[in-house]
């Protein structure tokens, strides 16, 4: 029917505790999980960070490249921008097509002042020639965030220098389909935490969280183990659709009273938080544990190095070895 202009739609009233919407996750293994979201909580925390994290402002231009099929895209490209009234970009296409500067040229036609994407995505910028980015007018962005992976301290600082300028915060946002919205971040809207090239930084406001050893005491500062969030929050899962046994005995039963994340992470003697990737991914090479994530971050502190992709395979006498997949930076000739 033709809706006049200017009309109110009245609001359907529900529960806080009423089901907002059921993502999928699988993390790297197992049956996929739908995830349930709540109404209240979940808008609670997307309010909360899109103040704290992005410092949304009335005259801001936002721009979260996600696809709206995941949970950024879900949180950070439909319901929190919405929930602000702010002024969004969204774009359907990939960062290098029709020129690696397909970006950056969106970025000054429309003054974007706040820019979310992901560590994979630089890197596959950082393998072009940085005159795509600098034939650019940036100068609108003021607030830089990553997602969705370990932001390595090499993509870091290139993001700062070559995007930002130098000029602009980065942050490297830590959350996941499970914890609905940002869990650890900088937070340049609330205060503005010191920068590190390659952390998630500190909690925000009202969320606690711990490393921890396989039998729950914590790790030593700068010692790897378990990460976990140990209180609630607003916009915590609900359940596993149709399977609440499962729910628990996945997040809440390896450390009692803790939401276990699945992830490794280091917290440093700043009480920075490293999250070194999933904890499924660690290789186990002739007795030693080792993450993928940390030999992919090795291997593109190699200049000539864009990006890398580790996995493991079988060995007789290691056990495992892992196999390294590396892409080279535009213009550099593969080794003999």
């Amino acid at each position: 029917m033709d809706v006049p202009k200017n009309s109110f739609v009245e609001p359907l009233e529900v529960e806080s505790s009423h089901p907002l919407f059921i993502l999928y996750t699988s993390g790297t293994t197992g049956k996929p999980k739908g995830i349930v979201h709540d109404t209240g909580g979940y808008a609670v925390i997307l309010y909360a960070t899109m103040k704290w994290v992005f410092d949304i402002r009335d005259d801001d231009v936002y721009w979260c490249t996600a696809d709206i099929g995941w949970i950024t895209g879900h949180s950070y490209v439909v319901f929190g921008p919405l929930m602000m009234g702010a002024t969004s970009v969204m774009y359907e296409g990939v960062p290098n097509w029709p020129d690696p500067g397909v970006w950056w040229r969106i970025v000054e036609k429309y003054n974007v002042s706040i820019f979310y994407t992901s560590p994979t995505a630089i890197r596959l910028l950082m393998r072009y020639p940085d005159d795509f980015v600098k034939n650019y007018d940036l100068s609108s962005l003021r607030i830089l965030h990553s997602v969705g992976e370990p932001i390595n301290p090499e993509a870091w600082e290139w993001y700062f220098r070559v995007v930002g300028n130098e000029r602009c915060p980065v942050g490297s946002t830590w959350w996941m389909t499970e914890t609905g919205g940002i869990m650890v971040s900088h937070t340049p809207g609330w205060k503005l935490v010191p920068l590190k090239p390659g952390t998630n930084a500190l909690p925000i406001p009202g969320v606690n969280v711990e490393v921890l050893n396989q039998d729950g005491t914590p790790t030593p500062r700068g010692e790897r183990g378990y990460f976990v969030i140990s209180n609630p929050w607003p916009g915590m899962p609900l359940t596993i659709w149709g399977d609440d046994e499962r729910y628990v005995e996945t997040y809440w039963k390896k450390f009692p009273g803790k939401f276990y994340t699945g992830d490794f992470a280091v917290m440093d003697e700043d009480g920075y938080v490293w999250v070194l990737g999933r904890a499924d991914e660690a290789m186990n090479v002739a007795g030693h544990r080792i993450g993928t994530y940390e030999i992919e971050s090795a291997l593109v502190e190699h200049e000539k190095v864009a990006e890398a992709a580790v996995v493991s395979v079988p060995d007789e006498i290691k056990g495992e070895v892992p196999v390294a997949f590396v892409v080279l930076k535009e213009g550099v000739e593969r080794y003999k």
